[in-house]
């Protein structure tokens, strides 16, 4: 978690301490793991697919913005 925590303020200028939840994708897009700050430390939760994908949209400008319907 602190390593993903150091990439998202260095690589990527993000706040990770600011509540805002960060996914990070495999290249092979069946796994992903997700990172935020709950109030009291950082959270981090991994997903593995057994089978598919997940649906990724688009990069603009660097970043992919997702919807909390694109989240669920």
């Amino acid at each position: 978690a602190d390593s993903l925590a150091a990439l998202v303020a260095a690589e990527y200028g993000g706040k990770p301490y600011s509540g805002v939840i960060y996914v990070f994708r495999a290249r092979r897009a069946d796994r992903i793991k997700l990172i935020w700050w709950d109030g009291t430390g950082l959270r981090l939760m991994a997903k593995r697919l057994e089978q598919g994908t997940f649906r990724w949209p688009r990069i603009q400008e660097g970043v992919m913005r997702l919807t909390a319907a694109q989240l669920g």
